[in-house]
């Protein structure tokens, strides 16, 4: 089971593609610690009960400026979980909070954009690149032989895709062990979207280096994720065909929490099906979420399944 959980929307950068950018007026909301430990000891107690392993992983925001975030992982680890997190890794630079990573994470995902000029400009911070890339390199070197993954994601926009390649090559230098990629979405910040949104003929070059490139990196034990359903995913994207999904089997292996402890079985279904984790207090309750999701799924059908945007769905993952 995976639970992605937003926990804060804060965030010191200033991303144009991202509803958290530190420009943008309203009110920043996080999660209460003390729900945190309560719903992630349910579920580990739940993992253990059930024989199944469960990651937890923190996406903001930025995550890692949640001030319990390094308590509530080491509590929530040594309780069985296995603790992840999305970062822009602004503090990887830290030694002590690669020290917490390393003593409490399985995972560390971190952001990439492009090239050095372009990620400091699309950050809207200048010297962000090196700061990610020195700490990502540290990070590595201190983890050791510790069974500790440290994955890269990269968001693909008109002026980034041609760079992919050598960004992957840069990043295996940095000692990333896997790299995942999303395309730029527009639901986040429509106003940003139309001046850098893939063409077909952007997914079409994609398609036709990956082979070679995954190849490349697999000498160098980096595994390149994203199969031929999700290149299929993007291609449709960029040539506005929908792929309509009937049946993701909501909250069978995959449920995302926001920061107002709103839990659904993905992050564009809160609002018709999400389920306070407040009112979860069992592992029954866990069990009970998929039937209850199928329910309220067979009672009102979103419109966003008829073109599903949940990368999850279409094995961004898949090696």
């Amino acid at each position: 089971m995976i639970i992605l959980w937003r926990t804060t929307t804060q965030c010191n950068y200033a991303c144009g593609f991202c509803a958290y950018d530190r420009r943008l007026d309203g009110v920043r909301s996080e999660v209460a610690a003390n729900e945190a430990v309560r719903f992630g000891e349910l579920l580990a107690a739940w993992g253990r009960t059930r024989g199944e392993r469960v990651l937890l992983s923190w996406l903001g925001g930025e995550p890692l400026l949640w001030q319990p975030v390094w308590e509530v992982s080491a509590r929530l680890a040594k309780a069985g979980l296995a603790i992840s997190a999305t970062t822009n890794g602004s503090t990887l630079h830290r030694a002590g909070v690669r020290a917490a990573v390393v003593a409490s994470f399985a995972e560390l995902t971190v952001s990439i954009d492009g090239p050095a000029a372009i990620h400091d400009r699309l950050r809207g911070r200048a010297g962000a690149w090196d700061r990610v890339r020195d700490g990502v390199r540290a990070l590595s070197a201190a983890r050791g032989d510790a069974p500790f993954k440290l994955r890269a994601n990269i968001v693909l926009m008109r002026e980034t895709i041609g760079s992919f390649a050598d960004l992957c090559t840069a990043l295996a230098d940095w000692g990333i062990d896997e790299i995942t990629f999303n395309q730029l979405g527009g639901r986040d910040r429509p106003e940003f979207f139309p001046a850098q949104r893939l063409r077909p003929a952007d997914i079409a070059m994609l398609a036709g280096l990956l082979p070679a490139l995954r190849q490349k990196l697999s000498a160098r034990d980096v595994t390149l994720c994203g199969d031929a359903l999700y290149i299929e995913r993007l291609r449709a994207s960029a040539s506005g065909t929908a792929l309509r999904v009937d049946n993701c089997r909501p909250g069978g292996a995959f449920l995302f929490v926001d920061e107002h402890g709103i839990l659904s079985p993905c992050s564009f279904s809160g609002e018709a099906y999400g389920v306070p984790i407040a009112s979860l207090r069992t592992a029954a309750d866990l069990d009970a979420l998929p039937a209850r999701f199928a329910a309220a799924r067979a009672a009102q059908r979103l419109t966003t399944c008829d073109d599903c945007p949940s990368t999850q769905t279409f094995a961004k993952f898949a090696a």
